[in-house]
């Protein structure tokens, strides 16, 4: 016996309405929105300035690299670069005085770092472009000048003009010392 109670029946169509569509899909929307507007807005904070701890060590290689004591600011921005391991600009100066030091390869290889972190760092590109001029491969720092120049434009920017100028200077004068200029001398026979 069925009792006097309706039953409601539903066809199901297989399609659902617009309305059910937008009420499924408009919590995920508004989630992946907000996600991307807040990791939008991380990436124009600007500069990232250095620890405190990484700030010192760096002042202290600025000062013995213009003293000309290159291991010391060596030392000084190597201890900067593990306190503060994200800081690039850290990593230029480690450039710096790599080449300053004749490590043109080691310095080489700074620059590249940094510019894997910051691809559209100029002076990161420029430093490549100098280090590779001072090391002999004046073709390949030809071309980072070539790089360089089309970022910056028609305007002649001061990475381009350092790099230019390092290309003209050419490779750097390698000094040999008197060790290795003495030939081996000749092993005296035993009788």
């Amino acid at each position: 016996m069925i009792s006097g109670v309706a039953m409601a029946v539903t066809i199901d169509t297989g399609r659902t309405s617009q309305l059910e569509t937008l009420m499924r899909f408009a919590p995920a929307a508004a989630a992946l929105s907000l996600a991307l507007a807040l990791t939008a807005s991380v990436g124009f904070a600007g500069p990232r300035q250095a620890t405190p701890q990484a700030a010192v060590l760096i002042a202290e290689g600025d000062a013995a690299l213009r003293t000309g004591n290159v291991q010391a600011a060596i030392d000084a921005f190597e201890a900067a670069l593990t306190a503060d391991p994200g800081h690039t600009p850290t990593l230029l100066r480690l450039a710096e005085a790599a080449r300053a030091s004749g490590l043109q390869g080691k310095a080489i290889r700074y620059y590249r770092v940094a510019q894997e972190r910051e691809p559209k760092n100029l002076d990161a590109l420029a430093g490549e472009g100098a280090a590779l001029a001072e090391k002999g491969a004046l073709a390949k720092a030809r071309e980072k000048l070539a790089q360089v120049e089309k970022a910056c434009g028609k305007a002649a920017c001061v990475p381009a003009q350092s790099l230019s100028a390092a290309i003209a200077r050419g490779p750097a004068v390698r000094i040999q010392t008197a060790e290795a200029a003495i030939p081996d001398a000749a092993q005296p026979r035993a009788n």
